[in-house]
């Protein structure tokens, strides 16, 4: 069998190939991820390592952390400005308030069973009285008295 230009571009055709007469897609797709955020201590500690590194394992350094030169020149302006010691990130919270919040949470379920409590021992404490009523009713209404 002798393969000639037409089975061979059918061939390409049905492997999903692209042929040179389609255009490319001209839509950009969305991006899949933000953009990677470094944390202060990250970027001070690059800074720092990439300063004492020569010229080649400066490079081997950008590869290995997925970087490249233009954060480092950004990153080394901002550290002159004084702005990674300022962006060191929120405070660290005072383990007491987590404490506190809980305590105050259980506090006011506590309270509120405690009201429910309440309300169930005064509807028991009516119902007794109502109960005893009754009883002395029907002890009357044996005896043959009426009220």
């Amino acid at each position: 069998m002798t393969t000639t230009i037409h089975h061979s571009e059918d061939a390409r055709a049905q492997s999903g190939a692209m042929n040179d007469t389609t255009d490319p897609d001209p839509e950009v797709p969305e991006r899949t991820r933000p953009p990677r955020r470094y944390a202060a201590k990250y970027k001070a500690d690059i800074l720092a390592e990439y300063d004492t590194l020569s010229k080649a394992d400066k490079g081997a350094l950008l590869r290995r952390e997925g970087l490249y030169s233009s954060l480092i020149t950004e990153w080394r302006k901002q550290r002159d400005r004084g702005a990674l010691a300022a962006s060191a990130g929120r405070p660290a919270k005072d383990p007491r308030d987590g404490e506190l919040s809980k305590l105050r949470k259980r506090n006011q379920r506590l309270e509120t069973e405690l009201e429910k409590a309440r309300k169930v021992i005064e509807v028991q404490g009516k119902l007794s009285a109502l109960l005893e009523q009754f009883a002395t009713d029907s002890a009357e209404d044996e005896t043959g008295e009426t009220r």
